[in-house]
């Protein structure tokens, strides 16, 4: 069981819902949040993280430097820090290959000096687009869905599983963060270094600033309470393009289960996401944004895709679900709801940010 904690990319919204729920849940625990503060609104996370005890160290973990072993010395790191955007590999590859890549190296070696354990948040970009963008689909009136018969393994109507080809490009995001993969089980090989990898899809919850290229969730949910127009990008403009979505609270309580239990699941690969019963497309996000707000907001079609689109993704949970016995509790209302409950409570401060 870790006593101290060490969690990179811990003012942005995971690694701050992550450090405050697990304090929570173990008032003893040491939690030092590392970040660059890069991200607009993750400076609203400092008072937070202090209301609970959490130490905050303004880093980056581009820089070696920065991850000093004496004063971060943690019996574990949570890598939450990540460009997690897909966009970005395509506007700016350079940040991304640096945050992605080598800020995995410089955690590696932190955690090889400190001889921390690593549980390291990936994504379910590592799989690539061209095979997702191949998955057999129906076309339902308000989206898409996965066919019954597939020729690729790794792809049932529960999602895509672990089993799923990796062989083509993903985006340069998707790349950094396969490649980080690989690098993690080579330093577990040779330095003995304990690790379990994560790979999320679409995490939600409150304190997430959504943009139009990740958060999806908070976008939406503050376009409709700020009364600001939106569009159904690409897939004819139809809205009919499906994610899974995780609240941060589902993963937090995983998250908790492989730190109490840390050594049963060394090594191990997981998708981490709600899957197929925690599924929205877009049109049924804009359903229950209205439902939520009382709100209608106007919504453009644009026909054409931008560069790593794809029409859909759900996670295949089944293999971390029976290792560990959990399960995704929290449902897509709930989770949009609380965005709101969220936003309106913060109306002030988020309405420049969001």
């Amino acid at each position: 069981m870790p006593e101290r904690i060490l969690i990179v990319g811990g003012a942005g919204f995971i690694g701050s819902c992550l450090a405050i729920g697990l304090k929570k849940l173990h008032p003893e625990w040491q939690i030092i949040c590392l970040d660059n503060l890069r991200r607009r609104g993750s400076e609203l996370n400092l008072p937070r993280l202090k209301s609970c005890g959490i130490e905050f160290v303004y880093g980056d973990i581009r820089t070696a430097a920065d991850l000093d072993p004496v004063a971060l010395n943690a019996d574990c790191i949570i890598d939450c820090a990540a460009e997690p955007s897909v966009l970005a590999g395509f506007s700016s590859p350079q940040y991304v290959l640096q945050t992605n890549l080598l800020g995995t190296v410089n955690v590696l070696e932190l955690a090889r000096q400190t001889g921390a354990s690593l549980l390291f948040l990936s994504t379910s970009r590592v799989y690539p687009i061209a095979s997702v963008k191949s998955v057999k689909l129906l076309e339902l009136p308000n989206r898409f869905a996965i066919a019954p018969e597939q020729t690729l393994p790794g792809i049932s109507e529960l999602g895509i599983s672990e089993d799923f080809p990796l062989k083509g490009h993903r985006s340069l995001y998707g790349a950094t963060k396969l490649a980080s993969e690989l690098l993690i089980e080579e330093y577990r090989e040779a330095y003995n270094v304990s690790a379990i990898i994560n790979r999320c899809g679409l995490i939600t919850g409150a304190w997430q600033m959504g943009k139009v290229d990740q958060g999806v969730c908070g976008l939406w949910v503050a376009a409709h309470y700020f009364q600001k127009s939106l569009s159904y990008i690409g897939f004819g403009g139809s809205g009919k393009q499906v994610r899974d979505l995780l609240h941060v609270e589902d993963l937090l309580r995983l998250v908790n289960y492989q730190l109490e239990h840390f050594a049963e699941f060394d090594g191990e690969v997981f998708n981490v996401g709600g899957g197929v019963s925690n599924s929205l497309s877009l049109v049924e996000t804009t359903d229950l944004c209205q439902k939520i707000t009382g709100k209608s907001i106007s919504i453009n079609p644009v026909l054409e895709e931008r560069a790593g689109d794809i029409p859909i993704f759900i996670t295949d949970s089944s293999r971390v679900m029976e290792k560990t016995g959990w399960r995704p509790v929290i449902g897509p209302e709930a989770a949009l709801q609380d965005i709101y409950d969220w936003i309106a409570a913060n109306e002030v401060v988020l309405s420049s940010i969001l």
